[in-house]
């Protein structure tokens, strides 16, 4: 699998470099955000590792662009832990984060929880509908009656989570450990952020919500048809 590394620290992206390629991943890198969103169209790209402050083009305005024409998986990196709520709370589009300085064990480990999911949705199946909703696995896409909608890894993980099991309600650590896939080191806010994006993307009215409700206290789950 090709990961794409976006950052301006050279030297940080020379080590991520060697430590994905220590682990059989070919990895491409860019310095700028300009020459990440080119980069970023190579339809062979699997996963892109982002930095939030980039020249040129900042890497939340990378993130957004890039989601106009791709649902690859991308994790953001930034300098500061205040900015996850700017990321995962803006609609930007991202998977996840993580903040400078980390640990390249634990990149690893996301980098493979992200394109272990990804995979499995690109498995066997290609395709499930129940009722009026349509998933697309390799396209990571919902159909909605008439409506095509465009998610994220995470969003449609979740999408797909909740549809095929109607009724089931997750807890919010429940849905960290299923969808996160790993010990997620932020806090459940991670999980209503994403419900709420997704609920934007497909509820009629995201203020009242159709397809994926809330049990107070306890978690979420979807409407049974």
């Amino acid at each position: 699998m090709k990961i794409l590394i976006v950052d301006d620290e050279k030297l940080l992206v020379k080590g991520i470099k060697f430590n994905l390629e220590q682990d059989g991943y070919s990895v491409e890198s860019a310095y700028d955000g300009e020459e990440a969103l080119k980069m970023a169209r190579d339809k062979s790209i699997s996963l892109i590792v982002l930095d939030l402050m980039l020249p040129k083009i900042d890497g939340l305005t990378v993130c957004q662009k890039v989601r106009e024409f791709s649902s690859v998986p991308i994790i953001m990196l930034t300098a500061k832990a205040e900015d996850m709520d700017k990321i995962l709370g803006l609609d930007y589009g991202a998977d996840d984060y993580m903040t400078k300085p980390f640990n390249i064990l634990e990149l690893k480990a996301r980098i493979k929880a992200i394109l272990r999911r990804s995979a499995q949705e690109g498995g066997d199946k290609s395709e499930y509908s129940s009722g009026n909703i349509e998933l697309n696995y390799n396209l990571r896409r919902v159909k909605i009656g008439d409506r095509q909608i465009e998610l994220t890894a995470k969003e449609f993980g979740l999408c797909e989570l909740f549809a095929t099991n109607p009724g089931k309600v997750y807890s919010r650590e429940n849905l960290l450990d299923i969808i996160w896939g790993y010990d997620y080191p932020g806090d459940v806010r991670t999980v209503d952020v994403h419900v709420r994006r997704l609920r934007e993307k497909i509820e009629p009215d995201p203020a009242n919500p159709k397809y994926i409700l809330t049990k107070w206290g306890v978690g979420y789950y979807f409407k049974e048809n």
